[in-house]
């Protein structure tokens, strides 16, 4: 399969509903996003939606395969250094929650994503570590439990989280 992204995939009607499915859960939440709620927000009735994706989950992939691009994309901006890639991924975490617990909160359906993406997807991180899977492992493992925790609220209002990043970070690099 070629590198196409995800709008030059989709056909413009699916991209339409791709993109309000996106807005729907960003504003509210995965648990808001549901069919019947999509296609009120799209002015249609929900079996519609049905001509489009076979069911919800068919939905939530695309939004996981726009994630993935998009999470690709913020890390080669990046990718001139471990820490501006941390940075980079925590940023787009961040202002993108409910879209990164949906890519990052549940098994991945590896074997329903566009071949290739993960891979491009994580090769700026891969870069960054020199080719060593494993500590591009550990150190995308640090990040999404450091995002997670931020996300949840488990750290305390006191917390230097800029600085336990960058302690992370170096932790990496040294």
């Amino acid at each position: 399969m070629s590198e196409r992204s995800t709008t030059d995939r989709l056909t413009p009607r699916k991209r339409e509903i791709v993109t309000e499915a996106r807005a729907l859960l960003e504003e509210h939440g995965a648990a808001a996003l549901t069919m019947r709620a999509l296609a009120d927000r799209l002015g249609i009735k929900a079996p519609s939606l049905y001509k489009h994706f076979p069911d919800k989950a068919a939905l939530e992939l695309e939004l996981i395969i726009l994630s993935l691009e998009e999470i690709g994309a913020a890390l080669e901006a990046a990718a001139e250094s471990l820490p501006a890639l941390m940075k980079a991924y925590r940023e787009y975490a961040l202002a993108h929650p409910h879209l990164y617990r949906l890519n990052t909160e549940r098994s991945l359906p590896r074997e329903a994503l566009p071949e290739g993406i993960e891979e491009r997807s994580s090769a700026p991180l891969l870069r960054v570590c020199g080719g060593d899977v494993d500590t591009a492992r550990a150190a995308w493992a640090f990040a999404h439990g450091m995002v997670i925790l931020q996300l949840n609220g488990r750290f305390p209002g006191t917390a230097d989280l800029s600085a336990a990043w960058e302690t992370g970070a170096d932790a990496f690099e040294g």
